[in-house]
């Protein structure tokens, strides 16, 4: 018996280099473009690897958990990391940026987060591109949820190594990742004699058995269910229309933060200034004295396909996250987000809250002009 995600034709060298230069393509990107074949923590790693050693200064900009792994990373590659560190609730500013590049003049790599998906901050990386590029430094970006949410333009903003994931914005797989990567940086990994070789993490390999040999030969077997449902989630963004996907993204992240703040009830959103929250995902600060994980907890068991999570680690018992990723970037999802959350917080706790007000609101914020 066949099955739909059994049995496929497979997926030839040709085939893979046509999803790769739609890839391209969305982040229109003249770069080269490796698809790895693994979550996007797989090309991370692999970036930091592929130019870090001991001869390495190297700026780490912490605005979420994903910065402390980079660090940890670059230290392993025994290299001296100066961390930027800003509050979870804000963004970090490009003049933060060139402040610390000129203070350590000797930094040749910056890593930074785009948008913090765990956190709901989102980075200013055009104007922090522009400083890094001043300096001079070679400057790699985790854009996994910024792509598809937000404008992600690498070559533009000066990005040598820029990493994506499809499974939040993209509303695609998380089996597989990609990376664009400069000349600049393909000319550091060559010097790097500690850049992986022969190795799952090696971009290298890729670059000269992949690319240099004219893209004819496949390093290894493709996850072939990963690589297919990655170009059905692009040719779905080609659809529908890059700019209108942003815009959902756009206007479900307002609408959410204005819902909460009429909703009442002691929520409010969890990064202070709009202009540094991400439209990948909206945190919340749940009520005082209210536990998160609980609140989440009790939201779902009425309708359990909603798109909330409490916060991870530490932020478990202060923060919930509105997730805005691919299809739920509606406004319907956002108006039924904001009434679960309400009726579950007066079940908890008898807090009444205004349903009304958050729907309009909310709606309000849909409709409102870009800009």
């Amino acid at each position: 018996m066949t099955h739909p995600l059994l049995d496929l034709t497979p997926l030839t060298a040709a085939h893979f280099a046509n999803i790769e230069r739609r890839v391209a393509a969305l982040l229109s990107t003249a770069q080269d473009v490796v698809i790895t074949q693994g979550e996007a923590l797989l090309p991370l790693e692999g970036c930091i690897r592929g130019v870090a050693g001991p001869d390495t200064t190297a700026l780490n900009v912490i605005t979420g958990p994903y910065g402390q792994t980079f660090g940890d990373w670059l230290r392993d590659c025994g290299a001296r990391v100066v961390d930027l560190a800003v509050p979870y609730d804000a963004a970090v500013g490009a003049d933060q940026v060139a402040e610390a590049l000129a203070e350590h003049p000797e930094i040749s790599f910056v890593s930074l987060v785009h948008a913090e998906a765990a956190t709901g901050n989102t980075n200013p990386v055009a104007e922090i591109g522009r400083v890094v590029r001043e300096h001079g430094a070679l400057f790699m970006v985790d854009a996994v949820a910024s792509v598809g949410a937000e404008p992600l333009l690498p070559d533009a903003w000066g990005v040598d190594l820029c990493v994506i994931g499809a499974q939040k914005a993209m509303g695609g797989p998380a089996g597989v990742s990609a990376v664009s990567v400069s000349e600049r940086a393909w000319q550091r990994m060559a010097a790097n004699p500690r850049a992986p070789r022969r190795s799952y993490l090696s971009l290298l390999d890729w670059k000269e058995r992949w690319i240099d040999a004219g893209r004819t030969a496949l390093l290894h077997a493709p996850a072939q269910l990963e690589m297919v449902a990655l170009q059905a989630c692009v040719e779905r963004i080609e659809d529908e229309g890059l700019e209108t996907v942003i815009g959902r993204h756009t206007r479900a992240a307002a609408a959410t933060r204005a819902g909460v703040k009429a909703l009442g009830g002691g929520f409010a959103p969890y990064v202070r200034e709009a202009r540094h929250a991400a439209p990948v995902a909206t945190t919340l600060r749940a009520p005082e004295g209210v536990d998160a994980s609980e609140l989440v907890a009790r939201t779902l068991a009425a309708d359990p396909v909603l798109p909330l999570v409490a916060g991870g680690g530490a932020l478990a018992k202060e923060m919930i996250r509105v997730n805005h990723y691919g299809t739920a970037a509606a406004s319907s999802t956002v108006h039924s987000c904001l009434s679960a959350l309400g009726a579950a917080l007066t079940d908890l706790t008898g807090r009444s809250v205004d349903p009304d007000a958050a729907r309009r609101a909310a709606t309000a914020a849909w409709e409102r002009p870009a800009g």
